[in-house]
Parts: C-alpha cells; sequence; structure tokens
C-alpha cells in the first residue's frame, strides 16, 4: 500500500466510509492498510503491531464490513457471529466503543462484558439479538456457565493484545472458550510481539495464517522523546509536583511502583494545589472509571497509576508521561511510554531514577537499544523544598507488578469491587474470591473504565468513557527528533 492509499482504496463498505468520515479519518495507518483486504478476504491473520498505530480499527472495520456483506438469516439472542477477547476491561469498552462508532450507519449490534460491575444487566441485555460481542476470559465463561450466552454461532475469533493475555495468566481460559468455539471460523489474533509464546499459540490456533508485522518488539515510539532525572527517591515527590506546576503541564500520567506510593504521591500533588487522582488495583471499579473520565475530560491534570494502566489506558493526544519509579521488567517501560506519542502527536517520557534504579535503567536501555538521555531541571533545588523527613524509600513498601512474572493479584482482587462484580486479572490457576451473584469467581483484567469508552479504531488506543477517543485510523507522520530537554521541560504548555 502506498502512502496515498486511503479507507475507500481497501473496499469497505460505503456505511463504513461514511462514519470513518465523519471521524475525520482518511488515510489508514500501515497495520490498518495491511490487515483489513486480509480480514476481509476471510483467513486466518497473525498481526503484530505496537499500541498506538491503529491496530484496534484494523479488526473491526473489516469485521463489521464482513457481516454487511454476509448478513446472518436469524439473530439469536445471546448468541454473536463475533467475539472479541480482551486481556483488559479498558480495552474491551475500547474495542465495542470502536464497533458502535464505525458501525453507527449500519444495524450491527455489539455489547462489552467484563467483571467488576454487576452481571444482572448483561445478562439482561444477553436476552436480545447480538452480533458482536467483546469480553474478557473470566467473565465470558461466567456466562457460559450460567449459559447466559451462546458461543455456537461464533464465525469470526479475535484475540486482542494476546501477548498481554499470556502474560497475565489467560491461557487455560482461552482455551476454555476455544472449547465452546465451532470449529470451523476465522481467527485474527493481534499481539505487540511475535514471542515464542505468541507463536506457539498461533501455531494451535491459526490455520495458514497470514503475517503482518509493522513494528520491532520493543520499539519505543519515534515521536516520544524521552529523558532522565538523577534525583534521590525522598526528593522525588517534591520534584515531580515542582515539574507539572512550573511547566504548566495540564493532562500528564505518573506511573508508580506501588499503591500505597500512587496514593502518596496524588495527595502530594493535591496538596500542591494540581487536581490529582490515583488509580489501581485497591480502588472500585466505579472510582477508577471516575478518575479515567475526569482524566481525560481535563477535570483532573495529573493521573497517577500502577502499572494495571501500562497496556489499558488510552487518552487521545496524552503529552506527557511521568515514571516516577521505572517498572521491574524493561518490557513495560515500553509499554508505559506508549501511553503517548500516539496518531502521529508528539509526547514525551520523563523518567525519575535513583542510585537504586540505575541497574532497572541500564536494562531498559538495553532492550530499546538506545541511551536515554540525562537531563537537568534547570530551576529546581532541593534544598529549598520543605518536605517532613522521610526514610529514603518510603513509596516502595509493597510493588504491584504487572504481568504474571511477578504473580501480580489478578485485576481487582487486591481491593473492592462493585456489587455482585467479579474483578481479577485470571492468575494461573486464578479465581477471584468474592463470588458475585450468579457467578463463578473468575477473574478478570482491570480498567478504569465500566462501560464503553470512545473508539479504539475511531482515534487512538484506550479507552475514552464517553465520546472520548480510542484506536482510530491515524494519519500523522513521525517527525523528526528533537532535543529532548526542550521537548520534555521547555516552555510552559497552554490549553
Amino acid at each position: 500500500m502506498s502512502s496515498t492509499t486511503t479507507f475507500a482504496d481497501l473496499g469497505l463498505a460505503q456505511p463504513l466510509l461514511r462514519a470513518i468520515a465523519d471521524s475525520g479519518y482518511t488515510q489508514p495507518t500501515p497495520i490498518q492498510a495491511q490487515a483489513i483486504p486480509q480480514v476481509i478476504r476471510g483467513g486466518d491473520v497473525l498481526a503484530a503491531a505496537q499500541t498506538g498505530t491503529g491496530k484496534t480499527a484494523g479488526f473491526t472495520l473489516p469485521i463489521l464490513h464482513r457481516l454487511l456483506n454476509m448478513p446472518a438469516t436469524a439473530r439469536k439472542p445471546g448468541c454473536p457471529r463475533v467475539l472479541v477477547l480482551t486481556p483488559t476491561r479498558e480495552l474491551a469498552a475500547q474495542v465495542e466503543e470502536s464497533v458502535r462508532t464505525y458501525g453507527q450507519y449500519t444495524d450491527v449490534r455489539s455489547m462489552v462484558m467484563f467483571g467488576g460491575v454487576n452481571i444482572n444487566p448483561q445478562i439482561t441485555a444477553l436476552r436480545k439479538p447480538l452480533d458482536i460481542l467483546v469480553a474478557t476470559p473470566g467473565r465470558l465463561l461466567d456466562h457460559a456457565g450460567q449459559k447466559t450466552v451462546d458461543l455456537s454461532g461464533v464465525e469470526v475469533l479475535v484475540l486482542d493484545e494476546a501477548d498481554r493475555m499470556l502474560d497475565m495468566g489467560f491461557i487455560r481460559d482461552i482455551r476454555k472458550v476455544l472449547a465452546l468455539l465451532p470449529k470451523s471460523r476465522q481467527n485474527l489474533l493481534f499481539s505487540a510481539t511475535f514471542s515464542d509464546e505468541i507463536r506457539g499459540l498461533a501455531t494451535g490456533l491459526l490455520r495458514d495464517p497470514v503475517e503482518i508485522s509493522v513494528a520491532r518488539r520493543n520499539t519505543a515510539s519515534e515521536l516520544v522523546d524521552q529523558g532522565v532525572v538523577l534525583t534521590e527517591q525522598s526528593h522525588k515527590r517534591d520534584l515531580v509536583s515542582h515539574i507539572i506546576r512550573g511547566r504548566g503541564w495540564h493532562q500528564v500520567l505518573v506511573f508508580t511502583r506501588t499503591k500505597h506510593g500512587a496514593n502518596r504521591l496524588a495527595e502530594k500533588l493535591v496538596k500542591d494545589g494540581l487536581t490529582a487522582a490515583a488509580i489501581h488495583g485497591n480502588k472500585s471499579q466505579s472510582a477508577r472509571t471516575r478518575a479515567l473520565a475526569g482524566f481525560k475530560d481535563g477535570k483532573i491534570a495529573v493521573l497517577v497509576a500502577t502499572d494495571i494502566a501500562a497496556r489499558g489506558l488510552d487518552i487521545d493526544q496524552l503529552p506527557q508521561v511521568v515514571n516516577f519509579e521505572l517498572p521491574n521488567v524493561p518490557e513495560d517501560y515500553v509499554h508505559r511510554i506508549g501511553r503517548t506519542g500516539r496518531a502521529g502527536s508528539p509526547g514525551s517520557a520523563l523518567s525519575l531514577v535513583d542510585h537504586s534504579e540505575i541497574k532497572l535503567l541500564t536494562a531498559i536501555e538495553k532492550v530499546i537499544k538506545r541511551p536515554i538521555d540525562r537531563i537537568q531541571i534547570p530551576d529546581w533545588d532541593p534544598a529549598t523544598m520543605l518536605r517532613p523527613a522521610t526514610s529514603g524509600r518510603g513509596d516502595e513498601d509493597r510493588p504491584e507488578p504487572s504481568g504474571q512474572r511477578r504473580g501480580e493479584r489478578r485485576d481487582g482482587r487486591g481491593g473492592p469491587s462493585n456489587a455482585g462484580g467479579r474483578d481479577g486479572q485470571a492468575g494461573r490457576n486464578g479465581r477471584d474470591g468474592a463470588k458475585p451473584q450468579g457467578g463463578r469467581g473468575r477473574s478478570e483484567a482491570r480498567s478504569a473504565t465500566a462501560g464503553s469508552s470512545r473508539p479504539a479504531a475511531a482515534r487512538s488506543d484506550t479507552a475514552r468513557p464517553a465520546h472520548g477517543r480510542g484506536d482510530a485510523p491515524r494519519t500523522g507522520q513521525p517527525r523528526s527528533g528533537r532535543a529532548p530537554q526542550a521537548a520534555l521541560l521547555g516552555k510552559p504548555s497552554s490549553r
């Protein structure tokens, strides 16, 4: 496909082109240009693409096209023709909202289901005819066990962010879901990487797949200016507050290693006059939803998150990401900074690193195959900052690591959930302790949204609860590099 390829060139149905035009997009991204024709042809697809590349539109658009061109003779209640499995609630909401946005001029019906919320409204929704179901594995199996969903009519299966699902221990649940599906179907597997584990999964799932890859493994976005500030752990809260206030940043995603550290930092920022909120596994579903919605609407300037949000959040044109602490796994750094520099928009990622994190920094630089610039904060003097005495590493009380590798308590299992909900990212043998009404205690992945978020396809790659932006067709071109310090710490931004 040439750089001038349009969505019309890809052969999509007119109602879809109309919806795409309404969203303001004309040119597909590389993953969309390659994946859409292959999915329309009906064969299996194995695709690798970084977050923020528009991969959600890469499968939602051709699936909608297929449904329009192959209408069902009769739609049955609770019997979807398409099943999309995602690891997190944010992503599930994003994908389903993408379906709604691009299917707005069709009669395609979709719904989203995940844990952490009351199961009864989902049961009610499944009593109506359904075309596309977007779900997290655990809650889907809960419904299957109660026979409120019928998967015998699935024609297309999508595994989105399959690498993340494997990391989070969903492989057993995925196999249980596969056993409920008809043998004859189209399979689409989307992943950020082509790891050995992913290829193993693909071998058992896909039949003669077309393989698409648009990015090297663990390649940090070319649009993200990265910088490191060497400091002491005891200075970090004052420093991040100083930087955000001094530069006038109004939309900043800050990653911490612990839940307690996220809470303490958010409290510090609020005390310093900033609007801030924390989002992590001990927050209820409704609290996470409110925090994310406020952040996307501009009512909250700083969202402080643990690594549960590293792959789940998508905020359109997010300008700044700050690593308050480096992640324990180098690959998680790539996913963190991937929250910015999306859809052709510039972004910056600033990491605050103390002496104990130098080894982590070295490992990250090895993974991304480049050194990260060390920068100075010219107007920062910790000696002038008034703060209570600390032990120097007070935030690192108890990590909330991401991924199966470090035994993370799966989504919501560390904290409260809504009535009847079943939070939780499923561990290898995991079940959520609290049994919802009619449920079996199966885990789901964390999410900051309780319902639909604005299209992944329609605009960026995570969830916007109400008319927000998700993973959409993108037209931006990578820009040339710029001086990191100027980009990261330059003029105060204006809204």
